[in-house]
């Protein structure tokens, strides 16, 4: 009986990052509906992104000062530079093009988009010779098939309109679609998009050498 349970024990832990991915993922999920129905509703993307991260900031200073303040290199100019360019690239100007190109397209593309990062990341790292690639490796095999598994399934998304799908019961929240004044812009939401999706690929980046 002790066995079994130091085995579930075991397989939990095992499983936890995982299923902490998961919740993750469903809850970005949700951000982009919430997100775009604020937007819909008059809030401009840069205020958001601007609320978002000084709440963010109030919530997790405390944490920081307290439990880290003595753990932590002490703060230089080159340290703070890092800091700096990593915020702007990773969050100011990522979350920004990333948030506007809600605008003009829609969560679902946005959130099939997002799935290219891993991709882009393994991509632009391999260009610029910080991953090697072997294709001897069974690992870098699987690397490979899982980037074009990815992108193919962010296109078959982006680029399949199948039969609409009705509800067969009526929706728990309501939140409702663009509105006449709102102009779709597909063109410009997709380069916002894809911009957002390859600086956010580099910012992953950047941290490794950080």
């Amino acid at each position: 009986m002790a066995q079994k349970r130091v085995s579930h024990v075991l397989v939990c832990r095992e499983l936890k990052p995982h299923l902490l991915m998961v919740i993750v993922q469903v809850g970005y999920t949700f951000l982009y509906f919430i997100t775009e129905a604020s937007f819909n509703h008059g809030m401009s993307p840069h205020v958001y992104v601007t609320y978002r991260h000084i709440l963010a900031a109030a919530m997790m200073f405390p944490f920081a000062y307290f439990l880290e303040r003595n753990a932590r290199p002490k703060l230089t100019f080159a340290l703070f530079m890092e800091i700096f360019v990593l915020s702007l690239l990773g969050v100011s100007v990522t979350l920004n093009m990333y948030f506007a190109s809600l605008n003009y397209t829609n969560p679902t593309f946005v959130a099939s988009m997002v799935n290219t990062i891993a991709s882009l990341t393994f991509i632009i790292a391999v260009a610029l010779g910080f991953e090697v690639l072997d294709l001897r490796n069974p690992r870098g095999i699987a690397k490979v098939i899982g980037t074009m598994i990815s992108l193919a399934g962010v296109l078959i998304m982006t680029l399949y309109k199948g039969p609409v799908m009705r509800n067969l019961w009526h929706p728990l929240i309501h939140i409702p679609g663009k509105s006449a004044a709102i102009n779709e812009d597909w063109l410009k939401g997709s380069i916002l998009t894809v911009s957002s999706c390859v600086t956010w690929s580099v910012w992953y980046i950047m941290q490794v050498f950080t």
